[in-house]
């Protein structure tokens, strides 16, 4: 047998390939086993009993008297879900009456999403997070969670939020894909999901049964490990501390910024004030990457500064962070707000210019303060969002 120079090279690209092959096979089943294959058209409709934010439990079965049933997949997070909602008001509204059936089913695992991810969005996709949108929207569908096991999603297997499915009567699948062919609802002129829904319910062919879907992926749980990162990279953040006298708080109340500004005003000692950081920090991570900012400023004297700082590092609160540069704190608290009567915590959201959206003498209204934010921003990489948090 002859072993030459071109053998060798053979045997050991060979060798590299298995080795490559041994590595790669591995990972493309796991990602497959991580992202579902969406059901086949023709499929006959999964089973599933699922709760709602009603408090009841939802199965198929409890649909059988509709003709049609549309199962539609969406997000409370995702902002091309969030712009999306009114139309799924709208074809609710449209087809509940002519014999179609609807459910809104809530795919995500919570633990899968980052805070940088929440740049849009006032609440995330726990359970809990569905009972307030659903509320607060005043959606008129069952909205069911399936973010625990995921077991339902799975075997549906929507792309993105929002994803929709169409069955007949005899739930067999006759269209899977997006609502309609753009989510700038201006632009929007075919109207997919209601083609199909007429057309079921006509008895005739659905022209086209399936489109791709544009939204937010599903946050299937092996996403948790993006979370893990995002977290371990919060800890990496510098934290540092500013002196800051008279004439920055005035500046800070101006707010000369292209920038909506959360002010707030804490120290050390005051309970309340150590209690609600997280929730200032919370605020910062998601909405950082936007027209945002957050400062703190400590109330301590200037020389308590260790103890603030020994606070903000356990905090890891990279955000900007102010410490009276005197001990005449009462000059610093009025140079900032002259009617403020000192006690703490003490926060102001404050527009581009100066103008007060929010303030507070105590604990902030989280949800609240989320959704002023967010209404104050101007349409930015995603137009529609400043209409959607202003309706």
């Amino acid at each position: 047998m002859h072993y030459g120079p071109r053998s060798t090279t053979n045997f050991r690209t060979r060798c590299l390939i298995r080795a490559m092959l041994a590595i790669l096979i591995p990972l493309a089943a796991a990602f497959a086993a991580d992202n579902p294959p969406t059901l086949a058209i023709g499929a006959q409709a999964p089973e599933f009993k699922l709760p709602g934010v009603d408090g009841k439990a939802y199965t198929l079965a409890d649909f059988a008297s509709s003709k049609v049933l549309v199962i539609i997949f969406t997000a409370v997070h995702c902002p091309t879900a969030e712009v999306y909602e009114g139309r799924i008001d709208r074809l609710v509204a449209e087809y509940r009456n002519k014999g179609v059936g609807f459910v809104v089913i809530q795919p995500n695992s919570p633990k899968a999403l980052r805070l940088d991810e929440m740049g849009y969005t006032d609440l995330g996709d726990s359970f809990e997070d569905m009972q307030e949108r659903a509320a607060y929207r005043h959606f008129k569908y069952p909205f069911l969670y399936d973010g625990e096991t995921q077991e339902i999603s799975r075997k549906y297997g929507p792309t993105a939020t929002p994803h929709v499915f169409v069955f007949d009567q005899n739930r067999k699948l006759r269209y899977q894909g997006r609502i309609d062919n753009n989510p700038r609802e201006a632009y929007a002129k075919v109207p997919d999901a209601k083609n199909a829904i007429e057309a079921v319910l006509a008895g005739r062919p659905v022209a086209v049964e399936k489109t791709p879907s544009v939204g937010c992926s599903v946050k299937w749980a092996y996403k948790q490990a993006l979370q893990d990162s995002e977290a371990r990279d919060f800890e990496k953040e510098l934290v540092k501390i500013e002196l800051a006298g008279p004439e920055e708080m005035k500046k800070l109340r101006k707010n000369p910024t292209d920038k909506t500004l959360l002010v707030n005003f804490w120290a050390t000692w005051c309970g309340p004030c150590t209690k609600e950081f997280p929730e200032l920090l919370k605020i910062w991570h998601m909405y950082r990457k936007r027209p945002f900012d957050l400062v703190t400023v400590s109330i301590n004297y200037p020389d308590e500064e260790k103890g603030v700082r020994k606070f903000l590092e356990s905090q890891r609160a990279s955000s900007r962070s102010l410490l009276f540069s005197s001990k005449d704190i009462y000059d610093e608290m009025a140079a900032f707000d002259p009617e403020w009567n000192a006690a703490a915590p003490y926060s102001m959201l404050i527009a581009p210019g100066g103008k007060v959206l929010y303030k507070v003498q105590g604990p902030i209204e989280v949800l609240k303060v989320r959704r002023l934010i967010l209404a104050s921003f101007p349409d930015d990489d995603y137009v529609g969002q400043n209409a959607y948090w202003n309706r």
